[in-house]
């Protein structure tokens, strides 16, 4: 039986989603199951403080060295307690960000589907409010700190789990 393995990838970089999971899977036989999620830079945002959907020309990502990845791997620690799993990565991308940019990947791989779905929307709800990570976006009307959403802070409630409201959105 293979022991659990982490990633946690900090990077300006592009990455490669296939690949990624190529490499989860190398050599290991204990896996059934394993889910990609994927997040891409959009060209427009939902609507802002009373104002409709804006264009986005650009996306800024900063983080806190050290700092970001610590959280990470608590948040992947929490996940291991809750579901059986195999493996776990974790790759943010930070710098400017350009409309189809890959942004953020996630791979969960566990024994079974329903473990391997659950912790991957469990540590994305929990990146998305959670981890230390800043985003500017560049729209017509100027560049602006993106806030943290209720609807995102609603989705890591359904975990039990009650978004502190320091940490902007990721």
């Amino acid at each position: 039986m293979n022991a659990f393995t982490s990633t946690i990838r900090i990077q300006t970089a592009s990455f490669d989603a296939g690949e990624e999971m190529r490499r989860v899977r190398s050599g290991r036989t204990d896996i059934g199951a394993l889910v990609c999620f994927e997040g891409v830079c959009r060209d427009h945002n939902g609507a802002l403080a009373g104002q409709g959907e804006q264009a986005v020309r650009a996306l800024e990502l900063e983080h806190y060295p050290g700092m970001t990845e610590r959280s990470i791997a608590l948040m992947v620690q929490e996940a291991q307690q809750r579901w059986p799993l195999q493996a776990t990565t974790v790759i943010h991308r930070v710098g400017a960000l350009e409309p189809g940019d890959p942004i953020v990947l996630l791979i969960v791989a566990s024994a079974h589907r329903h473990a391997a779905f659950e912790a991957c929307a469990f540590l994305m709800d929990y990146l998305k409010t959670q981890a230390p990570f800043w985003k500017k976006e560049t729209t017509p009307d100027g560049a602006h700190w993106v806030d943290a959403r209720e609807a995102d802070d609603a989705a890591l409630a359904r975990w039990g789990i009650t978004a502190s409201n320091n940490t902007p959105a990721g």
